[in-house]
């Protein structure tokens, strides 16, 4: 066969290690294969390294959860000169150079503006207004770095892109509050080029449970219902991170498209709510959808889960205490994380949490979603010049090229056709959909 692409030495995202990845998760994983295999069967950790970033450089890594976007309006006000990633920015975990080095080649770029907790918006009747200016910092990305970066609307965009040497770009809508519960507005952003939408964050909507409190809704509601069905129509993504396990289920029964888990992982391994539970995974075959890991320290491991629902305890109290003083809260659980450091994870906990997800399901149902600058934070995982390090780790267990380039981004470009197959479909059955809230949820 031939070779699936050829790419410029100019804007190549394939590159070298850094030093030291190697050594970072000492105690977890050698530089060699143990001592007690055969002499024969030993390679040097290095040669795995080198085949990781060759494989990077024949299909795009397509990373499902970027959150730079959110830095920049956190760190300096939506102004990108003053985040400017041609440079190297060591306080963050994304910038060009990283990127190249980590041979990332397609990657969702998350929309979000929360509306509680750190950064809330003051009113959360502005979450529209959130995500929109969210979207035009995503676009003013693209346009201040063209010689990198290109938006790509369909999968075949993205292996364009790819094959032209820049970054695909997908927009990732992070949480359904932001369509406030309108399908008028779900629909205009999809126009804005937003591919996917998360149907929560850790706040419930009017339409749908969220894990990160009690369930209201017993999942979705008849509207929410609605929201994933004109997602179907449009051709969007139905993303069900940060949802309840209610809400997990009933989006399988009603998506007629491939469902995806943008940025998380698997609950018998980390055992918290955030995580998928091995019922909805061993689903995913049959609906086609890919869970896409995350490198979260906080639910990769059980020992890690454990912290965070301590950690979350921590925070209901704290936001009890200062219902009104988000400041007050942030320093709260400042202090009790200095008192309360968390459990070491690496990268072969996040190799561990693949194997699972190919056990219970199938080879085709993994991808990668970083959650990089979002709260990313496995030893080895870093930032986004790591990634070749869990490529070399998965080649180091015997996963096949064609396993590898399956979970770095085949998997949910094959899963973003079967969307867009559906979503050809039903709109040549039906026209959008004029459903309110008011009228399905009285």
């Amino acid at each position: 066969m031939t070779k699936l692409v050829t790419r410029s030495a100019r804007a190549v995202f394939c590159g070298v290690a850094l030093a030291g990845t190697v050594t970072i998760a000492a105690g977890k994983v050698s530089p060699r294969p143990s001592a007690a295999q055969p002499a024969q069967a030993r390679e040097p950790y290095e040669s795995f390294l080198d085949r990781a970033r060759a494989l990077h450089g024949q299909v795009p890594l397509i990373d499902g959860h970027n959150d730079y976007p959110f830095q920049i309006r956190q760190r300096v006000a939506r102004d990108l000169a003053k985040l400017d990633i041609t440079a190297s920015q060591p306080d963050i975990a994304t910038d060009i150079e990283r990127l190249k080095k980590g041979g990332v080649g397609g990657m969702f770029w998350s929309a979000y503006a929360p509306i509680s907790g750190e950064g809330a918006l003051a009113d959360p009747r502005e979450a529209v207004r959130g995500a929109l200016e969210q979207i035009d910092v995503i676009h003013r990305i693209w346009a201040r770095y063209p010689e990198w970066f290109e938006q790509a609307l369909t999968a075949d965009d993205m292996l364009r892109i790819f094959k032209s040497g820049k970054m695909g770009g997908f927009i990732g809508l992070e949480s359904g509050h932001h369509i406030d519960s309108s399908l008028s507005v779900l629909r205009m952003f999809y126009k804005l080029g937003v591919r996917y939408m998360t149907l929560t964050w850790n706040d419930r909507v009017p339409w749908a449970d969220t894990w990160f409190s009690p369930p209201q809704h017993g999942g979705l509601t008849k509207f929410g219902e609605e929201v994933v069905k004109e997602m179907n129509w449009l051709g969007m993504l139905v993303d069900i991170a940060h949802v309840h396990e209610e809400t997990m289920e009933d989006a399988l029964r009603v998506s007629e498209a491939p469902v995806i888990i943008s940025h998380g992982s698997a609950r018998a391994l980390g055992d918290v709510g955030r995580n998928v539970p091995d019922n909805i995974i061993r689903q995913l075959p049959k609906n086609g959808g890919v869970l896409m890991v995350f490198f979260m320290q906080q639910y990769t491991t059980t020992a890690g889960a454990r912290h965070a629902d301590a950690q979350a305890a921590e925070r209901r109290r704290l936001v009890t205490l200062h219902p009104s003083d988000p400041a007050a809260v942030r320093a709260g659980l400042d202090v009790w994380r200095k008192d309360h450091p968390a459990p070491r994870t690496s990268v072969t906990d996040v190799a561990d949490v693949i194997d699972h997800i190919r056990k219970v399901a199938s080879i085709d149902n993994i991808g990668l979603g970083s959650d990089f600058d979002g709260g990313a934070n496995i030893v080895g995982l870093e930032d986004v010049s790591k990634f070749p390090n869990l490529t070399a780790e998965l080649l180091r267990r015997g996963y096949s090229d064609d396993d590898i380039k399956k979970i770095l981004g085949l998997n949910i470009l094959r899963a973003m056709r079967g969307a867009e197959e559906v979503a050809r479909r039903l709109q040549k059955q039906r026209q959008a959909s004029p459903a309110l809230i008011e009228q399905l949820d009285k």
